[in-house]
This record gives C-alpha cells, sequence and structure tokens, in this order.
C-alpha cells in the first residue's frame, strides 16, 4: 500500500524557486537525485517507496510533488543519524490546497493528496491562488 510525505520548503517562492535550489543542489553535490535529509527515518517506509511522494507545501499550499525513489540512513557531521530521501527531478504541480504549517513531515493517505494539475499549467500561480482563497472561491 502506497504512502505519501507531505514537507514543507522553507525559503521556496514556488515551484520555479525550488527547482532551481534543487537543480544546485544536484550541481554542488555532484549527485545523481535532489534530496532531503530529515531526522527521522520513516517507519513505513516501505509503503513510501512503493510509488510514494514528496507533496512540497510552498507558502502554506500544497504546490507540486516528486517521487521518492529511495530512502537511506545518513550520519550528520555531529554523528547523529538521519534519513536522506531520494527524489525524482522531475517536479509535478499539483492543485493548490491549503495546508497550515507543521514541524517536520508528515504522513499523506493517497486519498488525501492533491490531484496533479494538467494542461500545461505552471502551478506557480501561489499569489492568485492565495487571493482566490481570501475570496472564498476556493
Amino acid at each position: 500500500m502506497t504512502i505519501h510525505i507531505a514537507k514543507l520548503s522553507v525559503g521556496s517562492t514556488g515551484i520555479e524557486s525550488l527547482g532551481r535550489w534543487q537543480a544546485s543542489l544536484i550541481e554542488r553535490r555532484g549527485v545523481k537525485y535532489p534530496y532531503h535529509v530529515t531526522r527521522m527515518f520513516p517507519r513505513r517506509g516501505d509503503e513510501v517507496l512503493d510509488g510514494g511522494s514528496i507533496y512540497w507545501v510552498i507558502q502554506g499550499y500544497f504546490t507540486a510533488r516528486q517521487r521518492i525513489v529511495g530512502l537511506e540512513p545518513v550520519t550528520a557531521e555531529d554523528g547523529t543519524s538521519k534519513c536522506r530521501i531520494d527524489l525524482d527531478p522531475k517536479l509535478i504541480p499539483v492543485s493548490p490546497i491549503a495546508k497550515r504549517p507543521f514541524q517536520g513531515w508528515r504522513y499523506l493517505k493517497p486519498e488525501d493528496a492533491p490531484a496533479d494539475v494538467t494542461g500545461g499549467a505552471k502551478g506557480d500561480s501561489l499569489e492568485l491562488t492565495r487571493r482566490l482563497s481570501e475570496l472564498g472561491l476556493l
């Protein structure tokens, strides 16, 4: 059974800025995949690797997702155990759904995950989404 992960992308202003940051990470570190390091290793790792994605919350809205391609235990410089979440480089825009801030990451059931945006939409219209939401139209 597949399970997803929800994660805040602190500092990103949209899909393009997250993509630029990840591209620079690949270039700086010489790695095959963009990744995110987190303190906790998912206990449901097999379910996450069974087609799961990381759903990025940017400026208060689910905005994009990336397929999770690997979970690797790593050791930080201070000796603490961490988890490296390897990600498919392709960022897929999703329907913007408001999400309150949270710490760390959270599991996200497939039925609760936002739908992918289709039809060539950029998915980077956070300002428009925010305004429509404030007007009660979303």
